[in-house]
């Protein structure tokens, strides 16, 4: 069989929604490597926060973080790393409006620095993940760098409107996209980057196809990536847009819903490699 490059993404879809990866979607992707195929993750988490996942997999590949805007190589300091910030005259426009909304909290990363607006407010302790930030505090001041992305948690009564307000003063020069419950939080990153983006340089890396690229999603920032690839799959849990533009639509990830769309497509059994 000639080799695909299978890409995951994490929350609600590789994971379970206790955030860990079930045993048998672990044996899955460890049958699909061992077959000659390859695995990658490609998450809108910074890779502080995905690092684990990709060490838990014995993975070889790069890693696309921050829906696209950053593609690296965690074990070949060789590999071509990119990383498409957004202009930071752009940003500190949109922090000002954001100050000016006085939303609880804001994080802007750089790679894979973070810095805070408030240090223990609104979705700071569940982001930071244990991890200290560079500073905090007035970030127009602090930043000094083109961030990677933003992360805003408005007010919920001005929510809609600073969405709405965001969006239409920078479409040309940002992607923006709105987490779901419990945070509603709205990130912000360079225009025209997305997880299709990150796949492709990836899939060009390994020489690998397009036709012959699998890529699993749940939401809406794996739009792009499920309608670029040559087999889209969405989960049973995922929004009903990116059920529209899947090739196909795998279990829950609940239910090793990409272990059992593999273990069909590619042939193979993980199920006794999982007890």
């Amino acid at each position: 069989m000639d080799t695909h490059l299978i890409a995951v993404d994490l929350d609600g879809t590789l994971l379970t929604d206790n955030k860990t990866i079930s045993l048998r979607n672990r044996a899955a992707l460890a049958k699909a490597r061992e077959l000659g195929h390859k695995v990658i993750i490609a998450t809108g988490r910074p890779y502080r926060a995905s690092g684990q996942y990709y060490h838990e997999l014995f993975l070889d590949t790069p890693i696309v973080n921050f829906n696209g805007a950053l593609v690296h190589h965690p074990k070949d300091r060789h590999f071509d790393v990119s990383h498409q910030p957004m202009d930071k005259k752009t940003a500190k426009t949109i922090i000002e409006t954001c100050e000016a909304f006085r939303v609880k909290n804001m994080m802007v990363e750089v790679m894979d620095d973070f810095y805070l607006r408030h240090l223990n407010r609104g979705f700071a302790e569940a982001f930071t993940l244990g991890n200290t930030p560079a500073d905090y505090g007035k970030l127009e001041k602090l930043l000094h760098h083109d961030p990677t992305s933003i992360l805003v948690h408005p007010e919920e009564d001005h929510a809609d409107e600073l969405t709405t307000l965001l969006r239409s003063s920078h479409a040309e020069v940002t992607e923006q996209r709105n987490w779901g419950s419990p945070w509603n939080v709205i990130e912000i990153t360079k225009g025209g980057v997305n997880k299709a983006v990150g796949v492709q340089k990836v899939a060009s890396h390994l020489g690998i196809p397009r036709e012959r690229i699998i890529a699993f999603g749940d939401e809406d920032n794996d739009l792009e990536m499920l309608d670029y690839v040559g087999t889209g799959v969405a989960m049973s849990n995922a929004i009903d847009q990116l059920k529209s533009v899947a090739n196909e639509i795998t279990y829950t990830n609940e239910e090793d819903g990409i272990a059992r769309f593999l273990e069909e497509r590619l042939r193979f059994s993980a199920v006794k490699e999982a007890r």
